[in-house]
């Protein structure tokens, strides 16, 4: 599992335990904040009318009379009052008073429970006792619904409690206001949540995405590909990449001084010691004609040695470069033009004819003279491999934002065994028409040029037959 779906996961999960905790936490706190609200105001209402009740008061005795006459003139009235999303066309409060004794003197309900002893309900017994009264009552047992919240006020004369007024207020009202709060809350949650969320992946993507820059760089430094050090965000970034940078420089530094010297050692080891056979054998007397061939054995051996030292030593020179020098813009169809006239002569000697396609095109940048030995190396193996009478044939075009430069022979193809091998140095296969191998370093060139170019270099066999030697670089 990437670090990217890692971290994505991790912050989904995490996103979603806290909006599941808060949104659960509000939505448990809705019903309680509107019936505390529902309470203060019905503590306020109850004191306003125990106070007007106490004007009416004769003697000790509740005069009831102001309270009846009230409802019913409210009750005759017809009203609509739209309380957000509640619409409200009739009056929900029941209000009853009690004498000193718990005794109902008044019921708003039509006179339901008047003469009722309500000494026991827990509002009129606190109110009574000089404490604050206040109960909440389901109407039916088990039906939140039907629950009603009653709230008691002392009515006093002098300094004496003479009656309780209490007001009931059902909460089935409550119910839908506290139904359409949460569902706000809920849409709320989501939209606001998903917009979190999407900024919470927005900034894993911008931590991860500069770790998946730097990880395609080491990449690239470990298969030898010229890479610029990418940009970071960030001073703990930078200096990471940094790092990278300068173990690249240090390591690369003590392994192109390894490789170069092994390389330098595998290549001449072959013809150093056919130069020193022929040397040995050179000092006993022989043949003239034997001669001139062990003299001409020593100098293709040591122009083979030169041949190797020239090619390591600019191979090498290469694998240390990071950056271009002087690129310029050039034309597919004039490099390839330009590459394929100075191999006439050796194509004609050959037997083999040299191709161009017509539709050749792309543009690329680079350093032309690299690009013309890439493409040489590539020519020069396709007529090398080519029977007599064979054509080669070279061409560009332009597939997906890559210029593709490819060279096809009609030769005997790559062996199976060697497809894995054939850009590794001093690998060659022997020539169809000497049997001799080359120094095995064009190949490796090659790539080295690709890579140098930002491109790659593949070859691989045709299914008609021949090999497919195929160069891609960046369009300019």
């Amino acid at each position: 599992m990437s670090l990217r779906l890692r971290l994505a996961l991790f912050l989904v999960a995490v996103f979603c335990l806290g909006e599941w905790l808060i949104v659960r936490t509000a939505l448990n706190e809705v019903k309680p904040r509107y019936l505390e609200s529902m309470e203060e105001s019905l503590v306020d209402a109850s004191r306003l009318l125990a106070a007007l009740l106490e004007t009416q008061l004769q003697g000790d005795a509740v005069d009831p009379e102001p309270l009846r006459t009230a409802f019913a003139a409210v009750r005759t009235r017809e009203f609509i009052a739209q309380v957000y999303s509640l619409r409200k066309t009739q009056l929900d409060l029941r209000v009853y008073a009690t004498d000193s004794t718990g005794r109902v003197v008044f019921d708003s309900d039509g006179g339901r429970d008047e003469g009722a002893d309500y000494a026991q309900w827990r509002d009129v017994r606190l109110t009574l006792a000089g404490e604050y009264g206040a109960r909440a009552t389901q109407t039916v047992a088990g039906d939140n619904e039907s629950l009603v919240l009653h709230i008691a006020a002392p009515i006093r004369h002098g300094d004496r409690i003479v009656g309780v007024l209490s007001l009931g207020k059902p909460t089935r009202s409550i119910n839908t206001l506290v139904a359409a709060a949460q569902r706000r809350i809920l849409s709320g949650a989501l939209v606001g949540g998903l917009a979190l969320l999407v900024a919470l992946l927005i900034a894993a993507n911008w931590v991860i995405a500069p770790l998946e820059r730097l990880t395609a760089y080491a990449r690239a430094v470990r298969d030898g590909k010229p890479a610029p050090l990418p940009p970071l965000p960030g001073r703990t970034l930078r200096e990471l990449g940094t790092a990278f940078a300068e173990m690249r420089e240090s390591l690369e530094g003590k392994r192109h001084v390894e490789r170069t010297t092994q390389a330098l050692a595998h290549g001449i080891k072959a013809p150093l010691a056919a130069v020193r056979g022929a040397a040995e054998l050179l000092g006993e007397d022989m043949p003239a004609e034997e001669r001139r061939r062990f003299l001409d054995n020593l100098r293709a051996e040591s122009g083979r040695i030169e041949q190797i030292v020239e090619r390591l030593l600019q191979l090498s020179a290469l694998e240390a470069r990071t950056t271009l020098r002087a690129p310029e813009r050039i034309e597919a169809a004039a490099l390839l033009a330009e590459v394929a006239d100075g191999f006439r002569s050796a194509g004609r000697a050959a037997g083999v004819e040299l191709v161009v396609a017509s539709e050749a095109m792309g543009l690329v940048c680079g350093e032309r003279a690299l690009l013309r030995e890439a493409l040489a190396n590539l020519v020069q193996n396709a007529v090398e491999f080519s029977p007599r009478g064979g054509r080669v044939a070279l061409g560009a075009r332009v597939i997906e934002h890559r210029v593709e430069f490819w060279v096809e022979d009609e030769g005997p193809g790559i062996p199976d065994y060697a497809l894995a091998r054939i850009f590794e140095r001093f690998y060659s296969l022997e020539r169809p028409a000497t049997g001799r191998k080359s120094t095995g370093l064009g190949l490796s060139l090659v790539r080295e040029i690709a890579h140098l170019h930002g491109g790659e270099a593949e070859l691989v066999n045709r299914p008609a037959g021949g090999a497919r030697a195929t160069l891609r670089l960046p369009v300019a």
